[in-house]
């Protein structure tokens, strides 16, 4: 076995080992009575609750409402945050302009924006995109205006002693140089993003992996929380990487083995 199969299997045992023995301490703590059943029931339990949803087809219907909301609010958020981003950071006026209501309204937290938005939108739909569209905007636009400002000034003089057109600046030198900060800010952006669906489906919705957790809450069901909680970490890591590798694949100038 050559030595990069090896370090390939060992950055998989490294990355699986933590989770591994959480679950086996977690599965001890359960088994000895350390911790109470209604607090966090056993492993064996959970999986067994995953696996009557997924049988029932209820997670499935569940996930993909959540999905199909995330996916709509994070597009949004994500072409204003990179618009409006490369906005602010290309023109000093248009900075000034809004510098300060970014400075107001990014640090409200996305709970408080919840009842504002229903009173707004009203329990549909469209205070939910809106909601996720607010939770995803934010790491977008900062991380886009971080990436041009943080152009490297020597290929800038580079272009100018060329006398590159403004356009040419734009698609050939700052664009590139944002790009890896941009792909950061989506992948924050995702993760804020469902952070935010399921915040919202807890307070306002009959529907989605949110509506389920909260239901089952109400009803005394750890299992199924837990089996929900666990859904929402294992599709966000998919997505992530999913960006992760897109990321890669556009940009395999930017990474060095």
């Amino acid at each position: 076995m050559n030595t990069k199969n090896m370090k390939k299997i060992t950055d998989i045992l490294l990355s699986v080992a933590a989770p591994v023995a959480i679950v086996i301490l977690w599965a001890f703590a359960v088994g000895s009575g350390l911790v109470r059943t209604a607090i966090l029931p056993a492993p064996k339990t959970i999986a067994s609750t995953l696996w009557s949803l997924l049988e029932s087809g209820k997670l499935w219907r569940d996930m993909s409402i959540s999905i199909l909301r995330v996916l709509r609010g994070f597009a949004c958020g994500a072409l204003g945050g990179t618009l409006i981003g490369s906005c602010m950071a290309f023109s000093k006026t248009v900075n000034r302009i809004l510098g300060t209501m970014v400075s107001i309204l990014r640090p409200i937290p996305m709970l408080a924006w919840i009842p504002i938005l229903i009173l707004w939108l009203g329990i549909g739909e469209n205070s939910k995109t809106a909601v996720i569209f607010i939770g995803s905007f934010w790491p977008v636009l900062l991380n886009t205006i971080h990436g041009i400002q943080s152009t490297d000034p020597k290929l800038l003089e580079v272009a100018r002693i060329l006398e590159k057109k403004r356009s040419v600046l734009i698609w050939k030198v700052y664009l590139p140089s944002a790009l890896p900060s941009i792909f950061t800010g989506l992948r924050l952006g995702i993760s804020s993003a469902w952070t935010c669906v399921v915040g919202a489906e807890m307070i306002a919705a009959t529907s989605g992996i949110g509506y389920m957790i909260h239901y089952a809450r109400e009803l005394a069901q750890p299992a199924r929380v837990y089996a929900g909680v666990f859904c929402i970490g294992f599709v966000g890591i998919l997505i992530d990487k999913g960006l992760l590798a897109l990321q890669k694949r556009l940009l395999s100038w930017s990474y060095t083995e």
